[in-house]
């Protein structure tokens, strides 16, 4: 099991959810940074500033929700595809969602750059599982 720290990326738009999940995942000890976005529009707009085009400002790992204003989590995650080739690294993308539909579970596998469909809520050690599986750098 890796023991590394991550970048961490979470965008939805519920601030409780950002609130909590950010507090977990501080807890898991597995984290160096977490940044925070309201909707896709926002995280893509960081992803492409040549500000932040250098590995170590760039997520390891985004935890997408697929329902929020401005830029929902699929056309986030259409976007990326255009903009994945570009980037400094690799980045592992989880869509997280309270939602149960088996359609949205399987369109999330439609893309490829989604490692995995992950169920709200999210506790402490499913976090630590999800992130020991990331490369080390």
């Amino acid at each position: 099991m890796s023991t590394g720290k991550h970048n961490v990326c979470l965008i939805d738009d519920d601030k409780v959810y950002q609130f909590t999940a950010k507090m977990i995942l501080e807890a898991t000890g597995l984290t160096s940074s977490i940044k925070t976005f309201f909707n896709g529009k926002e995280a893509i707009d960081f992803l492409t500033n040549p500000e932040n085009q250098h590995a170590d400002c760039l997520p390891d790992v985004i935890f997408l929700d697929i329902n929020m204003p401005v830029m929902n989590g699929w056309i986030f995650l259409e976007t990326y595809d255009t903009i994945k080739q570009d980037l400094a690294k690799n980045i592992v993308i989880y869509v997280v969602s309270s939602s149960v539909d088996e359609s949205d579970i399987q369109k999330s596998r439609s893309y490829p750059a989604v490692t995995d469909y992950v169920i709200k809520p999210i506790n402490r050690e499913k976090y630590r599982q999800l992130l020991s599986v990331l490369p080390q750098d």
